[in-house]
């Protein structure tokens, strides 16, 4: 059986930039592999809302599960929570429980609920709050779109609480082999590699280094024998130039 599939989809004019850099995929992308998700499409739109509700329409009909990242905060820019309501048809409004979340948290800091903060409390009709252990404003569930803060600590702590849930398939496996051989010499053999293991993903990575070309070649997949038998191939195929 294939494994369940899923998509990232990073919001904030920010990424698209420069000016800040996404680690939360990287993240996400690793706690998937081991929760055997494939993680299939990442997406960057910036704080556009038509975007992103066409973006959230398009990956939840493709998709099992979508990430979103970014734009749940108290600024005028942070508008992922009204673009993913709109995106269901879900109407949304600030809501008793994430209200009393963050009235107990800044109740403990000796800090006004303004009406800045009471944004982060408009979660969408029919949404399941997402647990912040470490800013306290909650991410919301709606279908199978799981919305997230864009704040790396923040974003990684609601990641730990969601991935539990979900129900995954066979963790994916790699190897990593050095060849010492451009890819025009490597290219012709691999195909055949390839062709002959075709429930494996092959990468070829090149890269220069003192002069002598080379690539990296990595074999993926859920199938740990297989993956064992195809790169013992890559070897035989390249003994002499395998570092």
């Amino acid at each position: 059986m294939a494994n369940p599939t899923a998509a990232v989809l990073v919001i904030g004019d920010e990424i698209l930039s420069g000016r800040t850099r996404d680690t939360n995929t990287y993240h996400l992308a690793g706690q998937l592999t081991e929760a055997g998700i494939d993680l299939k499409e990442v997406r960057v739109v910036s704080d556009d809302s038509d975007a992103i509700i066409a973006a959230t329409q398009i990956l939840s009909k493709t998709y099992d599960h979508v990430f979103t990242s970014g734009g749940i905060g108290p600024t005028h820019d942070d508008i992922t929570a009204d673009c993913i309501a709109a995106a269901f048809n879900a109407t949304i409004d600030v809501r008793d429980d994430a209200r009393a979340i963050l009235q107990a948290h800044y109740d403990r800091q000796g800090m006004e609920l303004n009406d800045a903060r009471l944004r982060m409390a408009r979660i969408p009709q029919g949404a399941t709050l997402i647990e912040n252990p470490v800013s306290t404003a909650p991410g919301f569930q709606l279908e199978n779109v799981y919305v997230m803060a864009g704040v790396p600590s923040v974003f990684q702590a609601m990641v730990a609480t969601v991935l539990p849930t979900l129900k995954g398939g066979a963790p994916l496996v790699s190897t990593s082999t050095r060849i010492e051989r451009g890819e025009g010499d490597i290219a012709g053999p691999l195909a055949d590699l390839a062709a002959r293991y075709n429930d494996l993903s092959f990468g070829s990575y090149p890269y220069t280094k003192n002069g002598v070309y080379g690539a990296n070649i990595v074999v993926r997949g859920s199938d740990s024998e297989a993956v064992a038998a195809a790169t013992r191939r890559l070897i035989d195929l390249f003994s002499d130039a395998v570092r």
